[in-house]
């Protein structure tokens, strides 16, 4: 019998074996990563595990004994070198071929780099995805080191708050005029951006990297975009990723901001798959790819269903998180084409939500040390209601009291 083969050992592609065997799915399964570690967590690398405060065993996202016990061959340290769409063939780097019944393309996505040209090459440049990457700067965060992050997304506020909280002397630099500028809003960023100078680290907006330079072969000085120059001892880029689409690309399958799915999470080739960071999917009359440890299990597990002819369409929830120093920050919805914040004080000190609206309607809340604000905009944000804005904006009216409009339609699913 052809097995299953999951291309990606990663959040999704576990998700997408464990629920294909909870379904009764009997089917040999073949798991494929290319890490010679077993699936693991990744948020906590450039949290707890790069504080020192988590072990590498706890990482792991199950027991070894897991896959043994659910007949999922694990293949680890492995690289697929192409996939062969027409035959279902998974072919890896030693030149083995594997006919497959079905493939799931689960390959996440690959952080992008600073080029070679401007020193990205030298030692002592790192940037922050995978176990490899935290192993490879562990040695680096020793008190008063100096630190130059590039990037002021939420990578780089996470790798920013680690070295500041450990003792290092932290510079960041953002190319854009504020922090956050992609993903929050500009309250959100300045929050943000408060809190990460009130533990010494130096923020410079509106202005980027011209070029590294190194002694030996190591960096050792950056020259800024503004003409300045810091003396670093390492730097952490944060600039963003991109899809993992190199084998879906080559195989012929079709790709828009990532592998093409339909709602099930089938791509343009039958009995090909794909699910995670690197697949993009209809969503609200829109067509969006999410970068989440959520959307990687529930649309893993969306695609094992429909794999086995049991799916519905995947309807995504998105929400999000980033721990920054004593800070929990969560994400429910999508701000995406908001035209106004409302901003809503806690009911302790310090704490603090954003709530997007486009018109009247609730898109999304960034709550700061607030889940009582988080819990309760990602339930009318799923049940498609919306509050009134200015009985929100009132923090003498409890949120439970804040009344509702009724519930509004969605978007009909882009194709």
């Amino acid at each position: 019998m052809k097995p299953i083969v999951i291309v990606g050992a990663g959040q999704a592609g576990l998700a997408l074996a464990a629920k294909l065997r909870a379904l009764g799915c009997e089917t040999p399964i073949k798991l494929i990563g290319a890490e010679p570690a077993p699936p693991y967590q990744r948020p906590p690398l450039s949290k707890k595990y790069m504080l020192g405060e988590l072990e590498r065993e706890r990482l792991h996202l199950r027991p070894e004994s897991f896959y043994a016990e659910n007949a999922i061959e694990l293949v680890t340290g492995t690289c697929v070198a192409a996939v062969e769409a027409a035959e279902k063939i998974v072919v890896l780097d030693n030149g083995t071929r594997i006919p497959a019944s079905h493939i799931a393309l689960c390959t996440g996505a690959d952080p992008i780099r600073l080029p070679k040209a401007i020193g990205g090459d030298l030692a002592g440049v790192h940037t922050m995805r995978n176990l490899a990457d935290a192993d490879a700067m562990a040695d680096e965060f020793r008190p008063g080191a100096r630190v130059l992050i590039v990037g002021g997304g939420y990578i780089g506020l996470e790798a920013a708050a680690v070295a500041a909280a450990k003792g290092l002397r932290v510079t960041l630099v953002e190319m854009a005029p504020r922090l956050l500028a992609r993903v929050a809003c500009v309250e959100t960023a300045a929050w943000f951006k408060a809190l990460h100078e009130s533990h010494g680290v130096d923020i410079r907006e509106g202005g980027g990297l011209s070029e590294l330079k190194g002694q030996d072969g190591r960096v050792t000085r950056a020259h800024l975009s503004d003409g300045t120059d810091i003396d670093v001892d390492f730097v952490i880029v944060g600039i963003g990723v991109r899809p993992g689409v190199a084998l879906a690309e080559t195989a012929g399958l079709a790709i828009e901001n990532g592998i093409r799915t339909d709602a099930f999470g089938a791509t343009s080739a039958p009995g090909i798959w794909a699910a995670g960071d690197c697949a993009s999917f209809p969503h609200k009359g829109c067509r969006i790819r999410l970068e989440s440890v959520p959307n990687a299990i529930d649309q893993a597990e969306a695609v094992a269903a429909a794999m086995l002819g049991q799916g519905a369409p995947y309807v995504a929830k998105p929400w999000f998180w980033s721990d920054q120093y004593d800070v929990k920050l969560q994400i429910a919805g999508l701000n995406t084409g908001h035209d106004r914040v409302i901003t809503r004080a806690g009911d302790k000190p310090g704490t603090v939500s954003h709530w997007y609206f486009a018109g009247a309607r609730l898109l999304a809340v960034d709550a700061m040390n607030d889940p009582r604000a988080y819990m309760t905009a990602k339930r009318w944000i799923e049940a498609g209601q919306s509050p009134d804005a200015a009985a929100l904006a009132d923090p003498a009216t409890p949120l439970k009291s804040v009344p509702l409009a009724a519930p509004q339609p969605e978007l009909a699913e882009a194709p």
